[in-house]
């Protein structure tokens, strides 16, 4: 089944969806590019990192909106810094940041919800949820133009996690966002919890409602999460892997280019082609940046693709071959083993 998300400009956009984050200062590609090189269609940008700049918050008071800023013609997402609180203090209020990304023509707008790493006990977990939920719902009274994400905490606990998703859909929130779930998929490709979140919450919200899983952008992964239900996806990990010499693929990120010199695997994106031999895209973080973001893009694309095939499942047993051949040690194909 074919699903969309409507944005507040009434443009549609197929799900699955990957929003790559674009931070305006520190990226190498222009975002000019992204919709005919990359066949993007949607972006996270950060509206704190924007409202804490006063020149692009009195312009943006003036009536520019964050297409005048980012200059990107598709589905705008905008982050509200919850990531930045978890590491400081913000001084910034919910209402605020939330009013301020409804006032700049956001299609998606976040609360300023509490992130709730894996190590937090169940007492301190459930007071971040209640928080994050009391936030939503007061985000609810604000927002009236764009889509409103309602942000699903709870850590490590399934059932804190079940009961924050009742609650926001017992709300009325049209948008599901599963947060800090990174670090539990983040190491070694293990998808037993985040498969299990992900899982509930579909079976809870029914089919088409758009479930966006925060932070996730591994290519090997995605098609993982999407079987379980997941619909949208976010990450700036095209340009952190890239940074750590990290060449995405999609049977998992490699740093040895010996797949590549062998033949074994071949890339036919620009920047892969252009290079005079395999192994130089390696020392290009440019090129690599490009090409990580590159291979994202096209998973999403092979996924939409396989599912109009009806091959999908056939897809997944491919991926599940070929990362297991170079990567042994790797939990996904036992985390996906007991998640079937």
């Amino acid at each position: 089944m074919q699903t969309y998300l409507n944005s507040r400009t009434h443009k549609s956009f197929e799900l699955p969806i990957f929003l790559p984050v674009y931070h305006p200062r520190e990226s190498f590609i222009p975002i000019d590019t992204w919709p005919t090189e990359f066949n993007i269609q949607g972006c996270i940008v950060n509206a704190f990192f924007l409202y804490k700049q006063r020149e692009i918050r009195n312009a943006l008071k003036k009536g520019l909106t964050i297409r005048d800023i980012v200059k990107f013609p598709g589905l705008i997402m905008t982050d509200s810094g919850a990531f930045q609180g978890f590491h400081g203090r913000l001084f910034l209020e919910n209402k605020t940041i939330v009013k301020f990304q409804e006032a700049i023509g956001a299609d998606i707008i976040s609360p300023l919800d509490i992130v709730t790493p894996p190590y937090d006990k169940k007492e301190l977990a459930e007071k971040k949820l209640k928080t994050t939920l009391a936030r939503v719902q007061e985000a609810i009274g604000v927002v009236q133009e764009g889509i409103l994400a309602g942000v699903q905490q709870g850590g490590k606990f399934l059932d804190l996690r079940r009961s924050a998703t009742e609650a926001l859909l017992t709300m009325g929130v049209q948008y599901l966002a599963l947060g800090s779930l990174v670090p539990f998929f983040n190491k070694n490709h293990e998808l037993g919890f985040v498969g299990n979140v992900i899982r509930d919450a579909r079976n809870m919200c029914g089919e088409g409602f758009p479930i966006h899983v925060y932070g996730a952008g591994d290519p090997v992964e995605i098609p993982f999460l999407i079987e379980l239900g997941a619909t949208i996806f976010d990450s700036s990990a095209y340009a952190h892997y890239a940074r750590s010499g990290w060449y995405m693929t999609p049977f998992g990120a490699i740093q040895d280019a010996g797949p590549l010199i062998s033949g074994e695997f071949s890339c036919s994106c620009r920047f892969c082609s252009q290079m005079n031999k395999p192994e130089d895209i390696f020392s290009d973080e440019r090129s690599l940046e490009a090409h990580n973001l590159w291979t994202i893009m096209q998973t999403i694309n092979q996924v939409i693709k396989a599912k109009q095939e009806n091959s999908f499942h056939q897809l997944l047993e491919q991926i599940l071959e070929q990362h297991m051949y170079w990567f042994p040690k790797s939990a996904l194909h036992s985390s996906w083993s007991n998640l079937k």
